[in-house]
């Protein structure tokens, strides 16, 4: 088990002044916080008072020895997904908590991003935050044990997925089996198909998650 405190990239607000938000970004397997801290650089423009911030995953990525992973992966077993998330929870939770109370803010005012891995990341631990956080973006993920989603549920944070419909990596069928899932349990749920699109993000869908960034944040 982890007990270091996760680290990784931060930007601070494009208006310089205090952070009244705060995104998370939560890398894929194999990446580290780098990866994904750019997109803050882009975001900045529509949430300027937001700080951004990259975590680098709390384990060395077993396939990618320069990456990071939050849980093991062998893409054989399924139920892997589930019990990876729940080992990979406390630490990210413990990051979430230092991260907020070093900025001031609350859960209310945070949404949590994440790609592939970090998106499973990111619906596992935000759907069960003790205050959820304000809202949940997953691109090309997919929802581990959604078995266990109604009994576990302690908000219903808005979720926007977005997911490739040639996905190599994460089937693009599985964001649907996602969307339904959270719809069983009363979780807002809108989703964006990027049409042609292998395991990544389409410009449509960074700026439908800005969007949703913004339009979260605004009603927290």
């Amino acid at each position: 088990m982890t007990t270091a405190l996760l680290d990784g990239p931060r930007l601070a607000p494009k208006s310089g002044g205090a952070a009244k938000q705060l995104i998370v970004f939560l890398h894929g397997y194999g990446a580290d916080g780098n990866d994904l801290i750019g997109i803050g650089d882009q975001w900045g423009a529509h949430l300027p008072d937001a700080a951004f911030v990259s975590p680098h995953a709390p384990e060395a990525c077993a396939m990618a020895p320069v990456g990071r992973q939050w849980f093991h992966l062998t893409l054989r077993d399924p139920s892997e997904y589930w019990r990876g998330v729940v080992a990979a929870r406390p630490a990210l939770d413990a990051f979430l908590d230092a991260e907020l109370a070093r900025l001031g803010l609350t859960d209310k005012e945070m949404v949590l991003v994440g790609f592939s891995q970090g998106s499973m990341m990111a619906m596992h631990v935000g759907l069960r935050r003790k205050t959820p956080p304000a809202g949940i973006v997953a691109y090309s993920g997919l929802l581990a044990g959604p078995e266990h989603l109604q009994a576990e549920l302690t908000g219903k944070p808005p979720v926007f997925l977005a997911h490739g419909t040639h996905d190599e990596i994460v089937p693009f069928a599985l964001m649907g089996a996602a969307e339904s899932a959270l719809k069983a349990a009363s979780v807002p749920v809108t989703s964006h198909a990027a049409q042609s699109m292998g395991h990544g993000i389409d410009g449509t869908g960074l700026a439908m998650g800005a969007a949703h960034c913004q339009q979260v944040l605004n009603h927290a």
